[in-house]
């Protein structure tokens, strides 16, 4: 090898190197690393971590959770926090449940647990925008609203309409070895990521997270964009909860309660600052698969069941802890 060689392949090294040091602030990036490691030393735990059907079954498990927390990530970028999305999945799969009951066709049936969501959204963003209540007090009185609703309509006994075969391939179904609701979580973080990374309608809803006043000075439209993206936040709950109905062709009376924890947890643990202006689509998924296997682990480890929330909010303590610690060492807040 001579000496131009030589320096090309150092320059070629050393350019590597510096996209690795680059990758190591990227938020993303830093969940990943967490998620892989962890998936490695569950794997050296027990042999059936990295079988093909325990993996498929961890990212059907997951996929819920990581589908509402794009909807979420991106409230939580606003600057808000949307507790109602439980709720509104439950209540989703229960009017399609009840559609099903009445004998609507599979299509209407869907339609109407997808309007259930967009109308939670819709009340939850005009409680906001229009007479200014705390995104904390509104989605706090849907969230009871809905979960009363439900077991007003049910009297706590769960619905089992007979369904048309063709919709449990929603929720049971593959594509190939993968499930079909993972595909539909991959396609929904890829669209909306391009949606906050590529479109003003995803550098205006940073713009209102990171600094509102200032947007609106700008011409940003604060108030429409904070009820986009509540009423997309509640829709992408009600689809997860369609898929849920699909998936065990059963709509439950507690469907979907608590499921708003772990939402808001997938998305902190994936780099969104719930003081707004900071997150993404991506890192949300990414924080719902290290909940998703952690949960796995702890079922594979023979750990008690009940230390898994325990294991979860460490994981968020310290995900959160140093992310601000990273920002106080780049100078970025004090």
């Amino acid at each position: 090898m001579n000496g131009t060689d030589t320096m090309e392949a150092a320059e070629h090294r050393d350019g590597l190197l510096a996209k690795i040091a680059e990758l190591r602030h990227v938020r993303e990036f830093n969940v990943l690393l967490a998620l892989l490691l962890v998936g490695f030393l569950i794997s050296l735990a027990t042999p059936y971590f990295l079988t093909t059907n325990n993996l498929m079954g961890v990212f059907r498990a997951f996929s819920l959770t990581a589908i509402m927390s794009i909807g979420m990530v991106m409230v939580i970028i606003t600057g808000g926090i949307d507790l109602s999305v439980g709720s509104a999945m439950g209540l989703a799969s229960l009017v399609t449940a009840l559609a099903f009951e009445a004998g609507f066709p599979t299509g209407a049936a869907i339609g109407a647990g997808l309007a259930t969501g967009l109308a939670f959204g819709l009340t939850n963003g005009l409680l906001i925008t229009a007479i200014g209540l705390p995104p904390f007090i509104a989605t706090l009185g849907t969230l009871s609203i809905g979960r009363g609703l439900m077991y007003m309509i049910t009297h706590g006994v769960p619905v089992t309409p007979d369904t048309p075969e063709v919709f449990s391939v929603l929720g049971q179904g593959y594509i190939g070895p993968v499930p079909v609701p993972v595909v539909i979580m991959l396609a929904l973080m890829t669209f909306f990521a391009i949606i906050m990374l590529r479109t003003r309608f995803g550098r205006h809803v940073y713009a209102t997270g990171g600094n509102e006043q200032a947007a609106r000075l700008s011409g940003v439209k604060v108030g429409r964009v904070k009820l986009t993206v509540y009423v997309l936040s509640s829709t992408i709950a009600s689809l997860a909860g369609v898929i849920g109905f699909s998936r065990y062709l059963s709509a439950e009376p507690a469907s979907g309660f608590g499921s708003e924890l772990d939402v808001i947890a997938a998305a902190a643990i994936g780099g969104a600052s719930l003081a707004g202006g900071i997150g993404s689509v991506t890192g949300a998924v990414i924080g719902a698969a290290l909940v998703g296997v952690i949960a796995n682990g702890v079922v594979l480890l023979n750990i008690n069941t009940y230390a898994q929330q325990a294991i979860t909010g460490g994981v968020i303590l310290i995900a959160v802890s140093l992310d601000v610690l990273r920002n106080r060492l780049s100078g970025g807040g004090n």
